[in-house]
């Protein structure tokens, strides 16, 4: 795919840019059966109370179901369309299985109408989209949507343009190099799809204009330093200031840097950290 650039007719045009869709192909209307209703929440919990800020607005989505365990083992299926996906970033691609089934998943780069996909335990050709255990793949390879648990679904390498790859086999762990560099151990049974993630160019559109945020569900993000004292730590002063004090949150815990991981269970699993 291509990136399409806007004439400056207005303020808010110049400089934006957005993707030409050119890799959807195929149907592209969502599959009723695999299409749910979705509550947008504006950063509210069920108290009615803000915990996410800047959250709201936005237009109205219906949640498509995706596949991320990829448990359809030894059925064939074939990719009948590429589509649009308003919930995340990267194309999803309906499967229609010989037996059937319908299924989404998330469409990897390369990947056309007409192809035959599979996923098993093993035995399975190095073809972009097919799913198997890491311990059945290849040093080298390319892969996304990875398994922690066995049998629980990919949890890692789903964005836009994403991919990890398969270092190291010791034991009964894989190595795997995790997109932000981190060296991860994952074990040989969890799953993983072949490829890179679709929609590589995503990272490269320049949204433009504040609206344009407002209609993904986005509301602008204001500086604490631009609020009073009874709003923020760094609220507050005479003119303009920088905060005077390392960059907290509202409530006054660190931010910018700080590190907030707290699941000691799961160090041992890194090999070498993202920094």
């Amino acid at each position: 795919m291509a990136i399409e650039i806007f004439k400056p007719t207005s303020a808010g045009r110049r400089g934006m840019t957005s993707q030409d869709f050119s890799e959807l192909a195929g149907t592209q209307v969502p599959e009723r059966a695999l299409v749910e209703g979705i509550r947008s929440t504006g950063g509210r919990n069920h108290y009615g109370r803000i915990t996410v800020r800047f959250r709201g607005g936005g237009h109205k989505r219906r949640y498509r179901i995706i596949d991320f365990k990829r448990d359809k083992d030894g059925v064939s299926g074939k990719v009948v369309g590429v589509q649009y996906d308003p919930n995340r970033t990267a194309r999803i691609a309906l499967l229609h299985y010989v037996d059937g089934d319908k299924r989404y998943i998330l469409a990897p780069a390369g990947i056309q109408v007409g192809q035959h996909v599979h996923s098993a335990a093993g035995g399975l050709d190095i073809q972009v989209g097919n799913t198997m255990p890491l311990g059945q793949l290849p040093l080298g390879t390319q892969i996304h949507n990875v398994e922690l648990k066995p049998g629980k679904g990919g949890q890692m390498v789903r964005s836009a343009g994403t991919s990890a790859q398969l270092m190291a086999k010791e034991g009964k762990y894989a190595l795997v190099r995790l997109p932000s560099g981190e060296l991860r151990q994952v074990l040989l049974t969890c799953r993983a799809t072949i490829g890179q993630v679709s929609n590589i160019q995503h990272s490269n559109v320049n949204w433009g204009k504040a609206g344009r945020m407002r209609w993904m569900g986005r509301r602008g993000h204001v500086r604490g330093v631009a609020m009073n004292p009874v709003d923020h730590p760094h609220g507050g002063g005479e003119g303009r200031t920088s905060g005077g004090r390392h960059p907290v949150t509202p409530w006054g815990f660190p931010t910018k840097g700080k590190k907030t991981r707290q699941n000691k269970k799961t160090d041992r699993f890194i090999i070498k950290r993202r920094t």
